[in-house]
């Protein structure tokens, strides 16, 4: 199917939201607050102008459902949510992107199958620290009791939070059933790094999110007077742990993956005295799961390396833990046709971010669209992308989008497992 989106009105509803939600700081769309809420609504009055059907469901996501000649579904659609002060593209163009094509769809009249667009509710995570909130849901990967009790900086509880937008965690499990018809699911994003631009492209096809490996990593030494201890005789944990970090991204490069050790807090913290305990955060990701768990095995034995060098101990606790998640390949190679057509290059990486795609991969063919970011900033004021590659992003969008809608009309895209 071709579709002829307008770049055009989907950059004007982008610059529209962020003039409502927007500002000097940033944008203000933070999930479960009047602000999110308010642009929700800007979401409804333009998805009213089209003949589809809204609803919230029980997870929170807001679906338009524009019906076609047969019950298959494509779904497309990313989340309007934002961090605290954030840009005015990350998420949201995903939205007011999937928007334009299903303008562009209905303006066509009916397409030989469904297709629903979908604003996922949480996928940030920012006020409560849960990711991935409405599309984990669908996919069945979050339970009530592991979100029920987490509270905000300000002490409410997310329970109490989200049952006033009408989602109740004892029955959100039920929005699963929306994807009984669903055969892909497509999302265009920004990149959030600098990959695309460094190569000056324009636009680019996702491979798959990154697995991750997050750790806390405790070396324990000897606490000690810092002017009075030789330093032979030392058991200095801090020492250890800045072995253990230079070990970890050793192996990051190795194996063309990433590691980052984003904390260290040292015991008892004052310049006086050797630290006595160090505990560090240690985050890996790659897209490949046998060189995911290299990269941990090595980063295990590098770490007794470095407590034995400085005669400390170390122990490990996950924090969390995700395989990585590939993309469909049919869904895949339209995307980098429809990339090659509109820009004339074709180029595919890998997520580093997770995105809601992440869990829908796990239950339908599923592949994202990248345009780039400007110096690879995102979850800030200063996101941003060239309007020239935003447009070519919407039209290679909806190219995959137009393939997609062909694969499922002839029954080339089935379900994965059942949710």
């Amino acid at each position: 199917m071709e579709i002829a989106a307008s770049p055009d009105r989907a950059i004007a509803d982008l610059r529209a939201l962020a003039d409502l939600t927007g500002g000097p700081g940033g944008a203000r769309r933070l999930c479960w607050t009047p602000e999110w809420d308010n642009a929700r609504g800007f979401l409804r009055e333009r998805i009213g102008e089209l003949p589809v059907s809204v609803d919230v469901d029980e997870a929170g996501n807001l679906w338009a459902r524009l019906e076609g000649a047969r019950p298959e579904t494509v779904v497309i659609g990313s989340h309007i949510d934002s961090v605290p002060d954030g840009g005015w593209l990350d998420g949201a163009l995903g939205v007011l992107g999937a928007l334009e094509v299903l303008r562009t769809v209905a303006e066509a009249g009916t397409p030989p199958c469904t297709v629903s667009l979908i604003d996922f509710a949480d996928e940030e995570g920012a006020r409560f620290g849960r990711s991935l909130f409405g599309s984990s849901w669908l996919s069945g990967s979050i339970k009530p009791d592991d979100v029920r009790d987490l509270r905000d900086a300000a002490g409410d509880r997310l329970a109490d939070v989200v049952g006033e937008y009408g989602v109740d965690l004892d029955q959100a499990h039920l929005a699963g059933s929306r994807l009984a018809d669903v055969r892909a699911y497509l999302e265009l994003h920004i990149e959030q790094g600098p990959v695309l631009e460094a190569a000056g492209l324009a636009v680019g096809t996702v491979l798959g999110t990154f697995g991750v490996e997050r750790h806390r990593v405790v070396f324990t030494g000897q606490a000690a007077h810092s002017g009075s201890t030789p330093m032979p005789v030392r058991r200095d944990s801090f020492l250890a742990a800045s072995r253990f970090a230079l070990a970890a991204r050793d192996g990051a490069v190795r194996h063309n993956g990433v590691a980052t050790v984003g904390s260290a807090e040292c015991i008892p913290g004052v310049a006086t005295v050797i630290p006595g305990v160090t505990t560090v955060l240690l985050d890996q990701r790659h897209l490949d799961a046998g060189e995911l768990a290299a990269m941990l095995a090595e980063a295990k034995a590098g770490a007794d390396e470095a407590a034995a060098a400085e005669k400390c101990t170390v122990a490990w606790e996950r924090i969390w833990q995700i395989e990585p998640i590939p993309f469909d390949p049919a869904l895949i190679a339209a995307a980098r046709a429809a990339c090659q057509a509109v820009s004339g290059t074709d180029h595919a990486l890998p997520s580093g971010p997770l995105h809601d795609a992440a869990e829908m991969a796990r239950l339908v063919p599923t592949v994202m669209l990248f345009s780039s970011s400007t110096n690879g900033i995102s979850h800030a004021k200063e996101e941003d992308t060239p309007i020239e590659h935003l447009e070519l992003a919407i039209r290679a969008y909806a190219q995959t989008v137009g393939h997609a809608i062909d694969l499922v009309a002839a029954g080339e895209l089935r379900k994965g497992r059942e949710p």
